[in-house]
């Protein structure tokens, strides 16, 4: 047995309420991670836009005066970038922003605390073109970039913040002032916000799953329940089914028996009492005259066609004995009784196992007979076959013949006494019996009749 069918089996071994918390579990956990880190994402974001924009409006009103030169030129005055430099060293303003850049036209850095990088140009840094675009742009922590060299070796949290400079009266914007606020507040906030989404999301999602699960848990012993309750019952229908079986089979041979000391007692009894009357007969012809003799011709007649009746009746009422023989014996004894009554050729096909229960082979007997002799009646006794096989278990027994068929005018009168009879012998056994035209689309007609026999004691 290979992995995954041993995993199939472990499976479904699982109670629903087990298959829900396993795949449920996964899919919420999943789910749960997914919420929690778009949740404090987006916590994050707001967190750090409304400090950048705090800040931002309050650096815009320190460094848009002095960057006012950028309207009409690629550089600060030297007295610009002095005033600039005095803001940033030793105020309470420089103690919170602990680098500043601005950057002109071409994405060049035209003034910096970090003199490394003026007058150089970063196409790459995508956070200014967005801050050219009027937008305050801002990040926290984010020191990858090359420009970013010196604010990385200061190994302090940091906000940095793109904030555009604009030209007075018109608005445009000249420049933009990129500086980097020390966020050791921002970054406790940070966490405790995180910590806050993430037990949010986590008790959202541990109790929508508790109340799932309560209700699949439900679900699962109600269903559970009912399954132990249905195989009870299955239970139950299945000795009932093999007693209702097993008292059919007994009822059969019992029947059988009686049909058997019938025929006995119509051969032994009746039969003998007539061939005696027919001798006493044959006694009183001597001294009779002519008319008398006319009168015991007759009657002889009736009395020998009454014995010959009387003999058909005791052999179609009983079987041969047949619970100590071979059924297929049984069945070539039947088949050549037929043959030898009738006067006609029977085809005989045999595939039987060595063992059957002697309910079947009472059933299987009276299904050759009983077809044998509506193949003769109905069928004018051309092309008659019998095959019995015996396949896994399943038996499937058919008498067929090549006569004018059921749609030739065989009316209703062939389900009588004796087929009805044989049906309900059948379905007793849990077998299905059916009479059609043939199967395989030849003339004639079929008596099928198709048991399982691991069904029948």
């Amino acid at each position: 047995m290979s992995l995954t069918d041993d995993t199939r089996n472990w499976w479904s071994d699982l109670s629903l309420a087990g298959q829900f918390a396993l795949a449920g579990g996964l899919v919420m956990a999943l789910a749960t991670g997914l919420v929690g880190f778009w949740v404090s994402g987006r916590i994050e974001g707001a967190v750090v836009r409304n400090a950048a924009n705090t800040t931002a409006l309050y650096m815009e009103s320190f460094i848009e005066p002095l960057a006012q030169d950028m309207a009409n030129a690629e550089a600060l005055t030297p007295a610009s970038e002095a005033a600039i430099a005095e803001l940033l060293r030793g105020t309470t303003l420089g103690k919170r922003v602990v680098s500043f850049k601005l950057w002109g036209a071409g994405q060049r850095v035209v003034a910096s605390t970090d003199a490394a990088v003026v007058g150089r140009s970063f196409p790459d840094e995508g956070d200014v073109v967005e801050a050219w675009k009027g937008e305050v742009v801002a990040s926290f922590n984010h020191l990858d970039d090359e420009e970013n060299a010196a604010e990385r070796a200061l190994n302090l949290p940091l906000l940095q913040i793109y904030t555009p400079i604009r030209e007075r009266g018109s608005g445009r914007v000249i420049a933009v002032a990129e500086f980097y606020e020390v966020a050791t507040q921002l970054q406790t906030d940070l966490v405790k916000a995180r910590l806050s989404s993430w037990m949010a999301v986590l008790m959202v999602m541990a109790g929508i799953f508790g109340t799932l699960f309560a209700i699949v848990l439900r679900g699962s012993r109600i269903i559970q329940a009912q399954l132990e309750a249905l195989a009870e019952m299955a239970s139950r229908n299945v000795g009932l089914r093999i007693k209702v079986q097993g008292a059919a089979a007994r009822f059969s041979a019992l029947n059988d028996q009686a049909l058997r000391q019938i025929g006995a007692d119509l051969h032994d009894g009746p039969a003998q009492l007539m061939g005696f009357a027919a001798l006493r007969l044959d006694s009183l012809r001597k001294g009779a005259d002519e008319r008398g003799q006319r009168e015991i011709d007759g009657i002889q007649k009736a009395i020998r066609e009454a014995i010959s009746e009387i003999r058909n009746i005791s052999r179609g009422v009983s079987l041969p004995e047949i619970e100590k023989r071979d059924m297929g014996e049984v069945i070539r004894g039947l088949v050549d009784a037929h043959a030898a009554r009738t006067g006609t050729e029977v085809a005989l096909s045999l595939e039987l196992g060595p063992e059957m229960p002697i309910a079947v082979k009472i059933c299987l007997g009276r299904l050759v007979q009983e077809g044998l002799t509506n193949a003769f009646r109905h069928g004018g006794g051309v092309g008659q076959e019998v095959r019995v096989s015996e396949t896994d278990g399943a038996l499937v027994a058919q008498v067929l013949d090549a006569g004018p068929g059921l749609a030739a005018g065989i009316g209703d009168d062939l389900y009588g006494l004796g087929l009805a009879g044989l049906a309900g012998r059948v379905e007793s056994l849990g077998g299905e019996l059916s009479l059609t035209p043939r199967l395989d689309g030849r003339k004639g007609s079929e008596l099928r009749m198709v048991l399982d026999l691991r069904s029948v004691e």
